[in-house]
């Protein structure tokens, strides 16, 4: 296994073992449910939104350690972020995780990087992008 694999892996397994902003969000002003049927991942996001930025974010749930990883890493990412920032910064990651040309997704968004591997196992792919389409729906 290369190093940068192993790096990928550790980043996964420590924000599955220690996800940032976990737990609800009693202040929120959205929230939305995701649900992954094909494997029982659950996730709910819970967003506190003013004059159009993300000033808090958080989540809880249950799902395999790349759906939790993803979900840890997007709420790292998205506060203090203008909801159409939020947005591009979706369909970065969407483009990323569905396109075998995409190799980085740009400077501050490194740590997404580590979710790339999801694109050889389309059924894991639905893991990696739940949390971003309940973000989404949240946003609506």
């Amino acid at each position: 296994m290369s190093d940068l694999r192993e790096l990928y892996q550790e980043i996964i397994l420590d924000h599955n073992k220690n996800p940032r902003n976990f737990g609800a969000l009693p202040s929120c002003n959205r929230s939305a449910k995701g649900h992954n049927p094909l494997c029982g991942d659950m996730v709910t996001t819970y967003l506190f939104v003013e004059d159009g930025v993300v000033k808090d974010v958080r989540f809880d749930g249950k799902g395999c350690a790349i759906s939790i990883a993803s979900a840890s890493i997007m709420t790292s990412l998205v506060v203090g972020k203008p909801e159409a920032a939020v947005r591009a910064m979706f369909d970065l990651f969407h483009a990323f995780v569905t396109n075998e040309d995409r190799d980085d997704l740009g400077a501050g968004l490194e740590e997404l990087t580590a979710l790339g591997g999801v694109r050889d196992y389309p059924m894991r792919v639905k893991c990696a992008t739940l949390s971003w389409h309940t973000l989404t729906s949240a946003m609506n």
